[in-house]
């Protein structure tokens, strides 16, 4: 299994791997069957996101990134916070941080994921003009 660490996302690939002892005409024949069915998966993300995500753009990139950094800022801020007494949190408290915590983690993911549509060709990316 191969494995694949972008940022703080561990993605895992789950696609079996034989042995491959069979003869060079059948491993191209298995290789043209793969890249059809990758393409089927890359137009099926094309469809299907194109509209619902639209383009990328290097605004909407920053709109979701300022979010991001906002969401990390004010986990980190209630953290500090909430350590100034020196006293154990309550349990209001950890529920808190770990609201806050996880809009962080989702954001970071957003982030991500629209980066990766863009890598992939899922959407196209306008850059900033200038």
């Amino acid at each position: 299994m191969t494995m694949t660490r972008t940022a703080s996302f561990r993605w895992a690939s789950d696609h079996f791997e034989p042995e491959d002892d069979r003869d060079p005409q059948a491993q191209r024949r298995m290789r043209g069957y793969l890249e059809q069915i990758d393409y089927t998966a890359y137009a099926a993300n094309v469809a299907v996101l194109k509209p619902l995500v639209g383009e990328a753009d290097a605004t909407r990139f920053q709109r979701l990134a300022v979010a991001t950094a906002q969401a990390r800022g004010q986990w980190v801020a209630e953290a500090l916070a909430m350590s100034e007494t020196g006293a154990a949190l309550s349990p209001a408290q950890a529920a808190r941080l770990s609201a806050l915590r996880t809009a962080h983690d989702e954001l970071a993911a957003a982030y991500e994921a629209l980066r990766r549509m863009v890598e992939r060709g899922y959407l196209t990316y306008r850059p900033a003009a200038g």
